[in-house]
Protein backbone atom coordinates (compact mmCIF):
# COMPACT_ATOMS: atom_id res chain seq x y z
CA UNK A 1 0.00 0.00 0.00
CA UNK A 2 1.55 3.35 -1.23
CA UNK A 3 1.64 6.07 2.33
CA UNK A 4 1.37 9.17 1.79
CA UNK A 5 3.49 11.73 3.44
CA UNK A 6 1.72 14.30 5.45
CA UNK A 7 4.65 16.21 6.23
CA UNK A 8 4.78 18.08 3.33
CA UNK A 9 1.25 20.14 3.85
CA UNK A 10 2.24 20.37 7.62
CA UNK A 11 1.17 23.34 8.08
CA UNK A 12 -1.88 23.61 6.42
CA UNK A 13 -2.96 20.18 8.23
CA UNK A 14 -1.71 22.40 11.53
CA UNK A 15 -4.32 24.86 10.51
CA UNK A 16 -7.18 23.12 9.19
CA UNK A 17 -7.64 19.60 11.51
CA UNK A 18 -9.71 20.74 14.38
CA UNK A 19 -12.61 19.83 13.39
CA UNK A 20 -13.22 17.59 16.67
CA UNK A 21 -17.00 18.03 17.25
CA UNK A 22 -17.27 18.77 21.34
CA UNK A 23 -20.50 15.76 20.28
CA UNK A 24 -17.71 12.99 20.10
CA UNK A 25 -16.26 13.95 23.64
CA UNK A 26 -19.70 13.99 24.79
CA UNK A 27 -20.53 10.54 23.27
CA UNK A 28 -17.87 8.60 24.90
CA UNK A 29 -18.79 10.02 28.14
CA UNK A 30 -21.96 8.58 27.78
CA UNK A 31 -20.83 5.35 26.98
CA UNK A 32 -19.01 5.20 29.93
CA UNK A 33 -15.53 6.20 28.21
CA UNK A 34 -13.83 8.48 30.97
CA UNK A 35 -10.38 10.17 30.27
CA UNK A 36 -9.54 11.85 33.42
CA UNK A 37 -6.38 9.78 35.28
CA UNK A 38 -6.15 7.31 32.56
CA UNK A 39 -2.72 6.25 30.75
CA UNK A 40 -3.90 7.28 26.66
CA UNK A 41 -1.16 6.39 23.73
CA UNK A 42 -2.72 8.47 20.69
CA UNK A 43 -1.61 6.53 17.87
CA UNK A 44 -0.99 8.99 14.06
CA UNK A 45 -1.75 11.34 16.37
CA UNK A 46 -0.88 14.26 13.54
CA UNK A 47 -0.43 17.91 14.59
CA UNK A 48 -2.86 16.50 18.18
CA UNK A 49 -6.58 17.71 17.66
CA UNK A 50 -7.73 14.50 19.35
CA UNK A 51 -4.84 14.29 22.21
CA UNK A 52 -5.22 18.07 23.42
CA UNK A 53 -9.18 17.13 23.49
CA UNK A 54 -8.17 13.81 26.31
CA UNK A 55 -5.47 16.16 27.71
CA UNK A 56 -8.25 18.66 28.93
CA UNK A 57 -10.19 16.36 30.11
CA UNK A 58 -7.25 15.20 32.41
CA UNK A 59 -5.79 11.93 30.51
CA UNK A 60 -2.53 11.07 30.95
CA UNK A 61 -1.54 11.04 27.42
CA UNK A 62 1.37 10.84 24.62
CA UNK A 63 0.84 11.46 20.78
CA UNK A 64 2.99 8.66 18.72
CA UNK A 65 3.26 9.85 15.50
CA UNK A 66 6.24 9.00 12.53
CA UNK A 67 5.64 12.29 10.57
CA UNK A 68 8.65 14.81 11.62
CA UNK A 69 6.75 18.00 10.38
CA UNK A 70 3.29 16.66 12.17
CA UNK A 71 5.40 16.43 15.57
CA UNK A 72 6.64 19.62 15.21
CA UNK A 73 3.56 21.36 14.52
CA UNK A 74 2.24 19.44 17.54
CA UNK A 75 4.68 20.48 19.66
CA UNK A 76 4.69 24.22 18.66
CA UNK A 77 0.41 24.03 19.43
CA UNK A 78 2.11 22.99 23.08
CA UNK A 79 3.30 26.28 23.57
CA UNK A 80 0.57 28.73 21.77
CA UNK A 81 -2.33 26.33 23.92
CA UNK A 82 -0.59 25.96 27.04
CA UNK A 83 -0.21 21.97 27.21
CA UNK A 84 2.76 19.75 27.82
CA UNK A 85 1.79 16.81 25.99
CA UNK A 86 4.59 14.40 24.97
CA UNK A 87 4.73 13.66 21.26
CA UNK A 88 7.34 10.48 20.33
CA UNK A 89 8.46 9.60 16.99
CA UNK A 90 6.84 6.25 16.17
CA UNK A 91 4.49 3.85 14.73
CA UNK A 92 1.33 2.03 15.06
CA UNK A 93 3.42 -0.68 14.13
CA UNK A 94 6.51 0.02 16.85
CA UNK A 95 5.39 2.43 19.10
CA UNK A 96 8.56 2.52 21.05
CA UNK A 97 6.13 2.50 24.35
CA UNK A 98 6.13 0.05 27.59
CA UNK A 99 4.53 -3.19 27.95
CA UNK A 100 0.63 -3.24 29.33
CA UNK A 101 0.72 0.46 30.32
CA UNK A 102 -2.12 1.75 28.44
CA UNK A 103 -5.64 1.88 30.20
CA UNK A 104 -7.04 3.31 26.34
CA UNK A 105 -5.51 3.74 22.50
CA UNK A 106 -6.82 5.88 20.37
CA UNK A 107 -6.67 6.15 16.27
CA UNK A 108 -8.32 8.85 14.61
CA UNK A 109 -8.35 8.99 11.00
CA UNK A 110 -5.16 6.84 10.54
CA UNK A 111 -6.11 3.26 10.94
CA UNK A 112 -6.41 2.85 7.44
CA UNK A 113 -2.72 3.62 6.90
CA UNK A 114 -1.40 0.96 9.06
CA UNK A 115 -0.16 -2.42 8.38
CA UNK A 116 -3.10 -3.48 10.41
CA UNK A 117 -1.91 -6.83 11.86
CA UNK A 118 1.53 -5.47 12.92
CA UNK A 119 -0.60 -2.55 14.45
CA UNK A 120 -2.76 -4.66 16.28
CA UNK A 121 -0.38 -7.06 18.20
CA UNK A 122 1.47 -3.70 18.99
CA UNK A 123 -1.70 -2.20 20.62
CA UNK A 124 -2.51 -5.39 22.74
CA UNK A 125 1.23 -5.37 23.72
CA UNK A 126 0.80 -1.87 25.44
CA UNK A 127 -2.69 -2.33 26.62
CA UNK A 128 -3.51 -3.38 30.03
CA UNK A 129 -5.47 -6.29 30.29
CA UNK A 130 -9.38 -5.36 29.51
CA UNK A 131 -7.82 -2.34 27.91
CA UNK A 132 -9.69 -0.35 25.57
CA UNK A 133 -9.60 0.61 22.04
CA UNK A 134 -10.92 3.34 19.70
CA UNK A 135 -10.95 4.18 16.44
CA UNK A 136 -12.75 6.83 15.00
CA UNK A 137 -12.59 8.48 11.52
CA UNK A 138 -14.07 11.48 9.78
CA UNK A 139 -14.65 13.68 6.76
CA UNK A 140 -16.95 15.99 4.92
CA UNK A 141 -19.99 14.44 3.45
CA UNK A 142 -21.11 15.49 -0.24
CA UNK A 143 -24.18 16.98 -1.18
CA UNK A 144 -23.14 21.11 -1.17
CA UNK A 145 -21.81 23.24 -3.65
CA UNK A 146 -18.93 23.57 -2.77
CA UNK A 147 -18.10 19.87 -2.66
CA UNK A 148 -19.03 19.36 -5.94
CA UNK A 149 -17.34 22.32 -7.63
CA UNK A 150 -13.61 21.08 -5.23
CA UNK A 151 -13.84 17.16 -6.59
CA UNK A 152 -14.50 18.45 -10.10
CA UNK A 153 -11.29 20.07 -9.48
CA UNK A 154 -9.25 17.46 -8.05
CA UNK A 155 -10.45 14.81 -10.35
CA UNK A 156 -8.38 16.87 -13.05
CA UNK A 157 -5.09 16.63 -10.75
CA UNK A 158 -5.32 13.34 -8.75
CA UNK A 159 -3.59 10.66 -10.16
CA UNK A 160 -5.74 7.43 -10.39
CA UNK A 161 -9.14 9.52 -9.00
CA UNK A 162 -10.26 10.27 -5.76
CA UNK A 163 -9.92 6.66 -4.82
CA UNK A 164 -10.83 6.28 -0.96
CA UNK A 165 -7.68 6.45 1.51
CA UNK A 166 -5.22 3.49 2.18
CA UNK A 167 -6.34 0.04 2.46
CA UNK A 168 -9.99 1.69 1.92
CA UNK A 169 -8.94 1.48 -1.08
CA UNK A 170 -9.14 -2.39 -1.27
CA UNK A 171 -12.35 -3.03 0.35
CA UNK A 172 -15.73 -3.52 -1.96
CA UNK A 173 -17.84 -3.06 1.32
CA UNK A 174 -17.83 -0.73 3.95
CA UNK A 175 -20.15 0.19 7.12
CA UNK A 176 -20.46 3.77 8.39
CA UNK A 177 -17.16 4.27 6.03
CA UNK A 178 -15.38 1.13 8.10
CA UNK A 179 -13.98 -1.65 5.74
CA UNK A 180 -16.04 -4.58 7.19
CA UNK A 181 -12.40 -6.76 7.07
CA UNK A 182 -11.68 -4.25 9.84
CA UNK A 183 -14.53 -5.73 12.60
CA UNK A 184 -13.11 -9.71 11.39
CA UNK A 185 -9.94 -9.02 12.33
CA UNK A 186 -9.97 -6.91 15.30
CA UNK A 187 -12.40 -10.19 16.96
CA UNK A 188 -10.23 -12.85 16.07
CA UNK A 189 -7.46 -10.57 17.30
CA UNK A 190 -8.97 -10.43 20.30
CA UNK A 191 -11.00 -7.46 20.54
CA UNK A 192 -14.73 -7.25 22.01
CA UNK A 193 -17.12 -4.67 19.94
CA UNK A 194 -18.84 -2.31 22.51
CA UNK A 195 -20.99 0.08 20.37
CA UNK A 196 -20.01 1.42 17.18
CA UNK A 197 -22.13 4.80 15.78
CA UNK A 198 -22.29 7.09 13.93
CA UNK A 199 -22.62 11.23 14.40
CA UNK A 200 -22.80 14.26 12.03
CA UNK A 201 -21.92 17.21 12.51
CA UNK A 202 -21.41 20.76 10.39
CA UNK A 203 -17.87 22.73 10.27
CA UNK A 204 -17.40 26.17 8.74
CA UNK A 205 -14.44 27.43 6.92
CA UNK A 206 -13.76 30.66 5.11
CA UNK A 207 -12.23 30.29 2.21
CA UNK A 208 -8.66 30.06 2.97
CA UNK A 209 -9.46 27.29 5.50
CA UNK A 210 -11.05 25.06 3.36
CA UNK A 211 -8.20 25.67 0.68
CA UNK A 212 -5.69 24.55 3.94
CA UNK A 213 -7.82 21.55 4.34
CA UNK A 214 -8.18 20.39 0.67
CA UNK A 215 -4.77 20.54 0.51
CA UNK A 216 -4.50 18.52 3.59
CA UNK A 217 -6.63 15.34 2.60
CA UNK A 218 -4.46 12.44 1.57
CA UNK A 219 -5.52 13.32 -2.33
CA UNK A 220 -3.77 16.04 -2.52
CA UNK A 221 -0.43 15.51 0.30
CA UNK A 222 0.30 12.70 -1.95
CA UNK A 223 0.67 15.26 -4.89
CA UNK A 224 3.32 16.70 -6.09
CA UNK A 225 3.79 20.41 -4.48
CA UNK A 226 3.75 22.23 -8.23
CA UNK A 227 0.34 19.72 -8.57
CA UNK A 228 -0.93 20.52 -5.85
CA UNK A 229 -0.31 24.41 -6.06
CA UNK A 230 -2.04 24.15 -9.66
CA UNK A 231 -4.66 22.22 -8.10
CA UNK A 232 -5.20 24.69 -5.32
CA UNK A 233 -4.90 27.94 -7.11
CA UNK A 234 -7.79 26.77 -9.72
CA UNK A 235 -9.99 25.69 -6.90
CA UNK A 236 -9.65 29.04 -5.61
CA UNK A 237 -10.77 30.43 -9.01
CA UNK A 238 -14.03 28.33 -8.91
CA UNK A 239 -15.25 27.84 -5.23
CA UNK A 240 -17.83 31.46 -4.26
CA UNK A 241 -16.41 33.72 -2.33
CA UNK A 242 -19.38 34.16 -0.27
CA UNK A 243 -18.62 32.95 3.21
CA UNK A 244 -18.70 30.81 5.47
CA UNK A 245 -18.72 27.41 3.76
CA UNK A 246 -20.78 25.54 6.10
CA UNK A 247 -19.91 21.32 5.21
CA UNK A 248 -21.61 18.25 6.84
CA UNK A 249 -19.49 15.86 8.26
CA UNK A 250 -19.55 12.46 9.57
CA UNK A 251 -17.49 11.16 12.76
CA UNK A 252 -17.60 7.26 13.37
CA UNK A 253 -16.89 5.14 16.46
CA UNK A 254 -16.03 2.24 17.20
CA UNK A 255 -15.51 1.14 20.76
CA UNK A 256 -13.18 -1.69 21.53
CA UNK A 257 -12.37 -3.81 24.55
CA UNK A 258 -9.45 -6.45 24.79
CA UNK A 259 -11.32 -9.28 26.23
CA UNK A 260 -8.04 -10.77 27.46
Amino acid sequence: MRQTDFGQVANSYARSREDIPVALMESLQLRNIFFAGKKIADIGAGTGALTRKMAMRNADVVGIEPSHELRAQALALNVTKNFQIPYLHGTAEATGLEDSKFDIVTVMRAWHWFDRQKAIAEIKRILKGKGTLIVIDSGFLTGTTVIAKTFEVLSKYVEGGLTPAGSKADSKLRMNGFPVEWFKEWQESGFDLRDFYKLNYTVEFSKQEWLDRIESVSWMAGSEESIRKQALLELSSTISEQEPFRVLHECNVCLLRLSE
